[in-house]
């Protein structure tokens, strides 16, 4: 269960806030932007990965950038705490050689899965890797080791050429979904599931709230959109402050969500957007809640808070001399600590004249993760229209693709 806590206008009788909801459901009942339904078609995509022999495989390996790996991270951060069992990700992004050398080292090629995650096909830095870690591994594609290899990609790529011509298993993302909203595609779906977690509730946790979204039942996210539109010039800078050090990846999901989608010239030819900034409380009280707090009058906050970690784990019952003041606290759980810090917090940025919201997660469960990843997906887009740019294009970062591919190319 997730509850939500705000203070943003009722919508009842908004025009702005009624064309942002039916312009969404226009793109997916005609099937224009399509990551509305990936939770359906991964259904059956699950029942696809069943028919692979994936219990001969004891680590996994992800080769993929962005959207290709963060929503990944995310979710295997948040489900890792309650899945001790879980396969170990391995995940190669960066560029960064010191990175790729020591991840490398950690590898177990003949009990890995590799997946090589990329959209266009040709991303520079995958394909980079996955080059280094062909060499490095001495990976029989055409032979012994083209049953570990695994391509997700969009169909026709170059990437999915390379895989028909080796033989490797390819997982296909839908035309019509970008790569930060595709974490509920094949991209995440077949290497979550291959490492073992449960990815079913996942599908149906964000299933149900899409469902509820659009027979208007979570109007919240119309009140939510439509107050960052209003105030787009006042408050650009959008904080995410979540309570649990495991959603630390999920918050970096958030940033390339939000800065990718929003980060545009409009209509009139305005550049626009909001700044993402992802914190993580307590620890970020001690760093950027002061500059939230006295600094600059343009953020709002998002608290994020987990009632049960399912962990018990009590602050002692100790005394320790000229430390007695603090003893209020002794044999109260660090669950119920670092919440009442978030409560508290919330409270005074509230008091400070600064806009904020809550979203409370019960636990952090399979179901509670996908609604959570569709409810930023649904707030982007509806702020999106809004704000009248196209959520789903990325130009400026596909000239600094064409910039790179020329310096090099010459080089």
């Amino acid at each position: 269960m997730i509850a939500f806590e705000n203070n943003f206008e009722k919508l009842s009788k908004n025009d702005l806030a009624q064309k942002a909801f039916e312009s969404l459901r226009e793109e997916m009942e005609s099937g224009a932007i399509g990551y509305y339904t990936l939770p359906e078609i991964g259904i059956p995509l699950l029942e696809e990965v069943k028919s692979i022999k994936t219990d001969t495989f004891t680590q996994i390996v992800v080769i993929g950038i962005g959207g290709s790996s963060l929503g990944i991270k995310a979710i295997d951060s948040m489900l890792r705490p309650a899945n001790k069992e879980a396969k170990e990700i391995l995940f190669f992004e960066n560029s960064d050689p010191v990175t790729i050398s020591s991840l490398m080292q950690r590898v177990r090629p003949e009990e890995a899965a590799f997946f090589v995650i990329s959209k266009s096909g040709s991303t520079i830095e995958t394909t980079s890797i996955f080059k280094t870690v062909i060499a490095h591994f001495r990976l029989e594609l055409d032979a012994k080791d083209n049953k570990r290899v695994f391509v997700i990609t969009d169909e026709g790529s170059d990437l999915d050429k390379f895989a028909k011509h080796y033989v490797l298993r390819a997982f296909h993302i839908p035309h019509n979904v970008g790569g930060r909203f595709s974490v509920l595609s094949a991209v995440g779906v077949v290497p979550l599931a291959f490492a073992g977690y449960n990815v079913l509730p996942i599908l149906k946790g964000a299933l149900g709230f899409v469902e509820r979204f659009f027979a208007h039942k979570e109007n919240h996210l119309l009140g939510k959109a439509l107050f960052y539109y209003k105030n787009a010039q006042t408050t650009s800078i959008t904080v995410l402050f979540s309570y649990a050090d495991s959603m630390e990846q999920f918050n970096k999901w958030f940033v390339q969500l939000w800065g990718e989608s929003l980060g545009k010239i409009d209509a009139h030819k305005r550049n626009t957007g909001f700044t993402p900034i992802g914190i993580i409380g307590a620890v970020d009280q001690h760093s950027f809640l002061q500059l939230i707090v006295e600094g600059p009058r343009d953020k709002t906050v998002t608290f994020v808070r987990v009632e049960d970690f399912g962990n018990d784990l009590r602050i002692a019952d100790v005394s320790l001399k000229h430390l007695e003041q603090t003893n209020f606290v002794n044999n109260k759980t660090f669950a119920h600590l670092i919440n009442e810090q978030s409560k508290a917090v919330m409270q005074s940025v509230s008091e400070s004249g600064i806009m904020v919201d809550a979203i409370t997660l019960d636990t952090l469960s399979e179901q509670n993760v996908g609604k959570l990843i569709v409810y930023f997906q649904l707030l982007a887009s509806l702020v999106g229209f809004m704000s009248g740019v196209d959520t789903y294009n990325q130009n400026g970062v596909e000239l600094g693709k064409k910039i790179l591919y020329n310096s090099l190319s010459k080089q």
